[in-house]
């Protein structure tokens, strides 16, 4: 595409933001020269590339690329087999890190991204290569001591002989015979050479070589006698450590030669990558979506990216019913802003750019946009306005195609009105007859009658608040805007009479043209407040639909529950009544009818089973309390059971339960069973505690715990306490049928 038109779009100032995401050299250089394609397959890669992107980073992160700078002379000097130095190896160790980084960001990802999985996949990276030079490369002007056994030897040398020499110096600087002549007591390097500084007129008291002079001549620098062996075997070391230094450059640079190839590509592959990043940052920063490609231009809420106040979105579509849209309406409207809007965003989709619209939004892939916008009166040539929108007009006309689009702002203006409007009538008939695309803008009437009396051609207009005399920067299409220079005289002051008679020289089909469109205007103001109005009451008639099914939803979910804790609590009631059942049982004597006791306990398990197919009935409650009236009963007439109600506990039911009656030496009188159903369970450790204490006393060995099921948080605290308990020798679940989950039986130590 011509950078002429584009430069007019401000298509560069988008290359100049997206080159700010960029971190690499090749980045900022490939962000730099984008400009639009007419390939539709690249246009499509670009776009799902960047897409691909988009999704990358919302899932994982940015890419993990740090700045890489322009390396092309390294990488020819590795191609030539030449050396490279320590800041040039730590700039590849870098891109080999940077690679490494990039594919296990890509990997912790987890996704399978067709375009970019292969960017990543090609990449090279060499971890031991990469950490030899980091490991042997301290910076720039440092070379670690562990780089080779032999730096590492030199340089521990060369530290013993300095300190030496410092040792010497000090002693010198410090000693009742020199101290006098020093200018100060620090020692100090002159040539590469320790030195210490000696007062000028002393200096042939200190025996030794003079290397230098202050700038003021009153201290000059010695390198005493006893010292200069020293210098010279530490000099000799600096020498033997460059030596062994420019040996691990060496040797670091050879392990790069066979691997240049892979190098190239891969500091590519990050440039073309840390490219596609920008791309994708742009979008999420500028709110934008993937286009979709196709015949027409079909844009839903378009924003322009360069403008920093609050933008109204506008839709605007071409290329389907109608080729030329004429937008209309009062200066300052928005109506340059739509043309350029609509360039730009063409622009860079055919770039590979996502755009800022809403989804679903169409742009057709043009081979050029033309724009012939804005003010370019030309004073070296003399041409007026006219003259130059004129100049632009022709050289679009020698250039478009059908596949061109165009925009041109206030088409045949700067001349004489009806000559200009006919002239404008001409020019869109003959792109449209080329079967270009065309926007144009302009104030002329009768251009907006053409609009609407033929086929192809189609108006718009920026909306204007007369109330506030401001634009609203709305676009509505298929309403030619009105200039609304009478509304808006009349307002700022201008008289009835003037206004009227203004009005009656304007010819009379021209003003039911302006009627019409106006009530046109007025009725589709009114429909779309009518819809809005609608889709309001659709949207709380939804909220109260979806909060009456949420309440009702809960009702149910409630009455479940309480269904399913009666269930569970009947169960219990009945597990612990067969178990007590049981326990009548064993201590009847054989004598006694233990035939009935059975069958008691028969009953009682029908009972149970009856919960479990059918659930809680009344009937079964009542049933049970016969039960187990009946058993107690039979307990009072055998004399097995004890009713003392100064140690009685709770039942399912309110009743109190029985105590079994043991004999011991103590005579202690207690229960085998404990319930603590509907106790919270800090009061029911404090009763357990009480009743096991009891139940030592009674030297009782095996005693059963009822808690019941529940949510098993008493059944929890209980089992905590009983874990610490300094009764309790062991505690288990009871067995199914026993009580299960509901029962712990415990045992004592004895």
């Amino acid at each position: 595409m011509l950078k002429k038109y584009l430069d007019k779009l401000e298509f560069n100032e988008i290359v100049e933001r997206l080159s700010t995401y960029c971190y690499t050299y090749v980045g900022k250089n490939i962000a730099n020269n984008l400009e639009p394609y007419s390939d539709l397959n690249k246009i499509t890669k670009y776009l799902n590339e960047t897409s691909e992107a988009c999704h990358l980073i919302s899932s994982t992160g940015a890419f993990p690329i740090g700045e890489i700078i322009d390396l092309s002379l390294q990488l020819k000097k590795l191609e030539s087999n030449l050396p490279l130095n320590a800041k040039s190896l730590l700039d590849i160790a870098d891109l080999l890190k940077t690679s490494r980084n990039l594919k296990e960001y890509y990997k912790s990802s987890e996704l399978d991204l067709e375009l970019l999985g292969i960017y990543f996949d090609e990449l090279y990276s060499n971890l031991d290569i990469e950490h030899k030079i980091f490991a042997s490369i301290i910076s720039a002007n440092e070379i670690a001591d562990n780089a080779s056994s032999a730096l590492s030897s030199i340089r521990r040398a060369k530290k013993s002989i300095e300190a030496n020499i410092k040792d010497k110096l000090n002693h010198i600087l410090h000693s009742g015979e020199y101290s006098k002549y020093m200018m100060d007591q620090v020692v100090t390097i002159r040539n590469n050479r320790y030195v210490i500084p000696v007062k000028e007129e002393y200096r042939n008291n200190v025996k030794g070589f003079i290397h230098d002079t202050s700038s003021s001549g009153s201290t000059v620098y010695i390198e005493p006698m006893s010292i200069f062996e020293m210098n010279n075997k530490v000099n000799s070391l600096i020498i033997e450590e460059n030596i062994e230094i420019e040996k691990i450059l060496e040797n670091l640079t050879n392990l790069l030669f066979p691997i240049v190839n892979n190098l190239k590509q891969t500091y590519d592959l990050i440039g073309m990558l840390d490219f596609i990043s920008a791309k994708a940052k742009f979008s999420i920063e500028y709110s934008c979506t993937k286009p979709e490609l196709g015949d027409c231009i079909d844009l839903k809420g378009a924003r322009h990216p360069l403008i920093q106040e609050k933008v109204v979105p506008i839709d605007i579509e071409l290329g389907r019913s109608f080729n030329t849209l004429v937008i209309t309406g009062p200066n300052t409207g928005g109506k340059t802003v739509t043309l350029k809007t609509v360039g730009l965003l063409c622009a860079m989709a055919q770039s590979g750019l996502c755009i800022p619209t809403c989804e679903g939004s169409q742009v057709k892939v043009f081979d050029n946009i033309f724009a012939d916008i804005g003010d370019e009166q030309s004073i070296e040539e003399s041409l007026s306005t006219f003259s130059s929108h004129i100049k632009n007009i022709v050289q679009i006309m020698n250039s478009f195609t059908q596949d061109s689009l165009i925009l041109v702002d206030e088409l045949g203006s700067g001349t004489d009105p009806l000559e200009g409007a006919n002239l404008a009538i001409s020019l869109l008939e003959h792109f449209y007859s080329k079967k270009a695309f065309t926007i144009a803008t302009t104030h002329y009437h009768e251009i907006k009658n053409y609009c609407i009396t033929h086929d192809g051609f189609e108006n718009a207009s920026c909306e204007f608040d007369l109330a506030t005399l401001k634009p609203t920067y709305r676009l509505l299409l298929g309403i030619p805007g009105k200039s609304n220079a009478f509304e808006i005289s009349k307002k700022l002051g201008i008289t009835d009479d003037i206004i009227k008679r203004a009005s009656s020289l304007i010819s009379q089909p021209d003003t039911d043209i302006e009627t019409l469109m106006k009530q046109i205007y007025d009725d589709k103001l009114e429909i779309e407040k009518q819809q809005n109005e609608i889709q309001k009451n659709l949207t709380q008639i939804e909220l109260l639909r979806k909060d009456l099914e949420k309440q009702n939803n809960e009702k149910l979910k409630k009455e479940q529950e309480k269904i399913e804790n009666a269930k569970r609590e009947a169960k219990e009631v009945l597990l612990d009544a067969r178990n007590k059942a049981g326990m009548v049982i064993k201590e009847l004597d054989n004598t006694h009818d233990v035939k009935k006791a059975n069958a008691l306990r028969n009953d009682l398990n029908k009972s149970i089973n009856l919960i479990n197919d059918n659930g809680l009935d009344l009937s079964v409650l009542l049933k049970l309390n016969n039960h187990y009236d009946t058993l107690n009963a039979q307990n009072t007439s055998n004399n097995s059971f004890d009713k003392a109600s100064s140690s009685t506990s709770r039942n399912a039911f309110g009743n109190t339960s029985g105590k079994v009656h043991i004999s011991n030496n103590k005579s202690q009188t207690i229960s085998t069973e404990i319930n603590l159903i509907g106790e919270t369970v800090d009061s029911a450790i404090e009763i357990l505690d009480k009743y096991l204490d009891n139940c030592k006393m009674a030297s009782l060995h095996q005693v059963r715990v009822v808690h019941g099921k529940g949510t098993g948080k008493l059944r929890q605290g209980i089992h905590s306490y009983l874990k610490k308990s300094k009764y309790v020798e062991s505690f288990n679940i009871a067995g199914y049928g026993e009580g299960d989950y509901g029962v712990t039986i415990v045992k004592l130590k004895l």
